[in-house]
């Protein structure tokens, strides 16, 4: 896994949601090297270790790499008040394996749960039209990323689980209905573990393949620290993996989750 740290120029920035905010950084050799899948870590000023943000957009021609991100603590609330302009220091592209994009023409889902869904708008761009995208979140206040995920081409369906935008209910409910009408030929989910064992569950029902981008909580997010551990499985024996290194997207036979 090759990475690069270095403090590069945040080329816009801008809040899209309460407490969600889209960044564009200028990062050419970055942008070069990254996938699909992959993420950053970011340091921020005052904390010791940094915090790891999927990647949501990669312009190689421009150099620039977007992410998305929630504040979720005074890590990444301390990310957000970082202005246009100004330097970012960030280690990328991090993660070992990132998501595996078939040939234009297969027919994809792509499902994300809250701040997951931002990884999975390059999914979406590299099917088009051939790509179903299910979106999920809490309410109306939550939603992101519907203009950009429907510029993509591809057909989007928002679900908020209190009805306030787009339809009433889960992604999983979504999902099931998706294949009552065709079977793809893979899904993409990104999202929290109840939602990602759902959904894995149907794919094996349905004899679709499908990845999964796993969350976890990262210290150094290069496979040195060992926080990310996550229970998997491989030629039928258990262990466990690092959501970092051997991650983030896993194929979802390989998932093992806790009951």
């Amino acid at each position: 896994m090759k990475y690069t740290q270095g403090l590069y120029p945040i080329i816009s920035k801008k809040a899209i949601a309460a407490e969600v905010y889209d960044m564009t950084i200028r990062c050419p050799h970055i942008a070069k090297a990254a996938v699909c899948g992959q993420f950053v870590n970011i340091k921020a000023d005052g904390f010791m270790l940094r915090r790891p943000i999927s990647i949501c957009g990669i312009d190689k021609e421009k150099g620039t790499l977007r992410i998305v991100f929630e504040v979720r603590g005074k890590g990444t609330k301390a990310l957000s008040r970082l202005s246009e302009g100004q330097l970012i220091d960030i280690v990328a592209p991090l993660g070992g394996r990132g998501f595996t994009l078939l040939e234009k023409d297969k027919k994809a889902v792509i499902i994300g749960g809250g701040i997951g869904n931002p990884p999975m708008l390059p999914i979406a761009e590299h099917y088009g039209s051939n790509a179903v995208v299910i979106s999920g979140f809490r309410n109306a206040s939550a939603v992101i990323l519907q203009k950009d995920l429907a510029a993509s081409g591809a057909e989007v369906i928002l679900c908020t689980d209190d009805g306030s935008a787009g339809r009433k209910g889960f992604v999983t409910d979504a999902l099931a209905e998706v294949l009552k009408k065709e079977k793809p030929d893979i899904i993409y989910a990104c999202g929290p573990s109840v939602m990602l064992k759902r959904i894995i569950s149907q794919a094996k029902e349905s004899g679709v393949k499908c990845e999964v981008s796993l969350e976890e909580r990262m210290g150094c997010g290069v496979g040195g620290c060992l926080v990310c551990a996550c229970r998997t499985i491989r030629d039928g024996e258990e262990y466990y993996a690092h959501v970092c290194k051997d991650g983030p997207v896993f194929d979802a036979e390989e998932v093992l989750f806790d009951d």
